[in-house]
């Protein structure tokens, strides 16, 4: 089992940045591939990015976010990271955190196993 807690939601202009932190617990989290998924209201939840185990050296992101998100993990700290830059009001949802066991970057939400509550950003025009 695996307990996913995502934090630094809140409301930003838009132009600004915001980070948000997701803090893993109860497997060894390096053996874990991490995404980030959103969902605005009213709308189905997309996928944003992930990142795969060990090292992170890979990463996938969705391209609506390319060049503007970055996602990066701490595994000393369980911690899986996700930097948002020139924030728009088309990025405001609701940010969860997933983890799924294994070495790829998966983009499918049905491929993660582990899920977080959510964490609200709010971009204001």
């Amino acid at each position: 089992q695996v307990q996913l807690v995502e934090t630094g939601g809140g409301v930003v202009q838009a132009g600004g940045s915001l980070r948000l932190s997701c803090a893993a617990s109860g497997r060894t989290f390096s053996n874990y591939a991490m995404g980030w998924f959103r969902q605005a209201p009213g709308k189905e939840r997309e996928f944003v990015g992930a990142i795969s185990r060990s090292s992170g050296s890979s990463t996938g992101y969705a391209e609506s976010v390319k060049g503007r998100f970055t996602i990066s993990r701490d595994n000393a700290k369980n911690m899986v990271y996700l930097q948002m830059n020139s924030l728009k009001s088309e990025d405001t949802a609701v940010y969860y955190c997933a983890a799924v066991y294994g070495l790829r970057v998966p983009v499918g939400q049905n491929e993660y196993k582990y899920w977080g509550q959510g964490t609200q950003v709010t971009v204001s025009s």
